[in-house]
């Protein structure tokens, strides 16, 4: 009697298979957290964006929005919405948003502005996250439109 010891080649290929189908979706999980984690980063730069527009609108005589969109903090925060998106930012007003842009509108008078950036996980509705000096801070299906300083 001969016993043998050890795997068959179908055996061998079998367990390959169902590595290679786990694999392939643990695969599709990680890039839906990576697209998740653009979002949730690209949201907080805009957050943060409100909080130091306020600070800067405080600390001038008489307040003003004037140079908000060139402001090295919110720069540095718009390009950090830009460089989780993979895009880039348009400070001027005359510039509609687009889903690779962050796009930073302030009105000529300097007391109302408003911020939109696309989204790198995307629903059919909901495809920008925008910010504006009244408060408001949402996801919306419409991009910020050119000489346009509120959220829509």
């Amino acid at each position: 009697m001969k016993t043998n010891k050890g795997f068959t080649l179908i055996e061998l290929l079998v367990v390959i298979a169902i590595i290679g189908i786990l694999s392939s979706v643990v695969l599709a999980s990680l890039n839906t957290a990576r697209a998740k984690g653009a979002d949730a980063a690209i949201k907080s730069n805009l957050a943060n964006i409100r909080a130091q527009s306020e600070i800067m609108y405080d600390s001038v005589s008489p307040n003003s929005y004037l140079g908000l969109c060139t402001n090295p903090v919110v720069a540095a925060q718009t390009a950090g919405a830009a460089n989780a998106l993979g895009g880039q930012v348009f400070n001027a007003l005359a510039t509609a948003g687009t889903a690779i842009t962050v796009v930073c509108h302030v009105d000529v008078t300097n007391q109302i502005w408003a911020i939109s950036s696309g989204l790198k996980q995307t629903t059919p509705n909901q495809q920008y996250q925008c910010v504006d000096s009244t408060g408001k801070s949402s996801q919306t299906g419409i991009p910020l439109g050119a000489n346009i300083v509120v959220c829509p």
